[in-house]
């Protein structure tokens, strides 16, 4: 069946059919980054990586273009607080940003513009807009759209105009003419980055951003637009009544947003200071734990931060690496995984009928579970090889099971476990014991490793050992 994805614009399910056959077009809200980022940043990483894998797996060229936000109020008043260049505090968390991102086991996208690599392009959209009728200029320089002019605002949201106040990121100003109307050039203030533009010094505001880079890279008319569900309005109502009032036709034509991540009951977020970054997460859970507790949820729905569930990630991935322990695969590399001609037809179908299923990667795992527990009962040793490459190419579109599967099973990531070192040094002394026939001091070293959560097995006049 063709991939369905749940449009928000249309409230439904749609068959996915790109504006240009074989090729797709695709813009992500980035970050701003003016802190680390957290959890629910990161759901926002995988959520749009997963499609841009599983887009590629599905045989398209996919030009995925995902924002950074290097110029807002927050970057600017962060770098006063800590006595740095709004662009130097920039840079250090977009490297932060990009060093969690690879943790996470995230691809590069196509492009990554940055906001204020785009101001010409978002001075010149202004302008039209204001020579068109949708702006003003106000008399201390700022520029606001004029919401009221946008016949079909509110679209995205299902918002009506008569019963909107002024949402998130927009500040009541006594220069808009309507306290609907949102700002699209903030005039310059002292000791803040401006550039010059036809209404004086000053800087964009949030909104133009995206229409501007989006529109540069994609087109006036693009596939797929996403975010996290809390942008859907203002931000992205607003990009597409700047956009749309520009071109005159439609903007995005899917409109995609993950569910938020929740902790204790409500949003997690730097405003309510009940967050957990990445990196915090990452002393006691490896990016690819952190990568199976973001999938194993559907992407729309909430998703509760609990350790429990990072504890069932890490288990599962032991469970399926287990299974390939041992076995020689084919590797074609990520993120197509091992050969489709290696790769078992039927269960790769009901693999890609899940994922086209709106990205239902909660099943698509259950798919890999089941391969896993073929693989573990499998006695032929053909179909072993083609059941493990069935279980890590698959794996691969999720951006999961590609490590080694030793290191992963052998790996430590609290200070408190034993190191690889120590655990060979004591299988050493088990073996010398077992030789020297002395079993009650194997035996005690044994039960000193398994209390460490260290598994031993004997195989073949070997012992390999793996962590609980």
């Amino acid at each position: 069946p063709p991939m369905q994805i749940y449009n928000t614009l249309s409230r439904q399910k749609e068959a996915f059919s790109p504006l240009v056959p074989g090729k797709v077009s695709m813009y992500v809200c980035g970050n701003t980054v003016y802190d680390e980022c957290h959890i629910g940043h990161g759901r926002a990483m995988v959520v749009y990586d997963i499609l841009y894998r599983h887009l590629l797996a599905s045989q398209f060229d996919v030009t995925y273009v995902r924002n950074i936000t290097d110029v807002d109020d927050k970057i600017i008043n962060r770098a006063l607080e800590n006595g740095e260049s709004p662009e130097a505090l920039a840079q250090r968390f977009i490297d932060a940003m990009h060093e969690d991102e690879q943790a996470l086991g995230v691809l590069s996208p196509t492009a990554e513009p940055r906001a204020t690599e785009t101001i010409a392009e978002m001075i010149t959209m202004i302008q039209q807009l204001i020579d068109t009728g949708y702006a003003y200029a106000a008399d201390n320089g700022d520029v606001f759209f004029i919401v009221k002019q946008f016949a079909e605002y509110g679209k995205l949201s299902g918002r009506k105009i008569d019963e909107l106040r002024s949402g998130e990121r927009i500040a009541i100003d006594q220069h808009k003419r309507d306290p609907l109307d949102f700002v699209l050039w903030k005039s310059a203030k002292p000791s803040e980055p401006s550039w010059d533009s036809p209404w004086g010094p000053g800087r964009p505001g949030w909104h133009i951003e995206c229409s501007a880079m989006s529109m540069q890279l994609l087109g006036k008319e693009f596939d797929i637009h996403g975010g996290g569900q809390d942008l859907q309005f203002p931000h992205h109502e607003n990009e597409i009544a700047q956009s749309e009032a520009i071109s005159g036709g439609t903007f995005a034509r899917y409109w995609m947003h993950n569910g938020l991540v929740n902790i204790g009951g409500e949003k997690m977020s730097k405003s309510l200071n009940n967050f957990y970054t990445i990196r915090d997460v990452l002393k006691s859970y490896t990016g690819e734990e952190m990568r199976y507790f973001i999938i194993a949820s559907h992407y729309r729905s909430p998703l509760q931060y609990a350790e429990e569930s990072l504890d069932a990630a890490r288990t599962a991935l032991r469970r399926f690496y287990t299974a390939l322990r041992g076995i020689d695969i084919p590797d074609a590399g990520v993120p197509d995984g091992p050969e489709s001609a290696d790769i078992d037809a039927t269960l790769k179908t009901r693999f890609m009928d899940a994922m086209n299923d709106d990205l239902n990667t909660p099943e698509a795992i259950a798919v890999l579970h089941e391969v896993s527990g073929q693989l573990n009962r499998e006695k032929d040793v053909a179909r072993i090889v083609t059941l493990a490459a069935t279980l890590k190419g698959l794996g691969a579109q999720l951006g999961i099971l590609q490590g080694d599967p030793d290191s992963v099973l052998q790996g430590g990531v609290n200070e408190s476990e034993l190191s690889v070192e120590a655990i060979d040094e004591l299988i050493k002394a088990r073996a010398s014991a077992r030789a020297e026939k002395d079993f009650a001091r194997s035996d005690e070293i044994r039960d000193q490793l398994q209390a460490a959560g260290i598994v031993l097995e004997d195989v073949d006049g070997q012992t390999i050992w793996r962590r609980e």
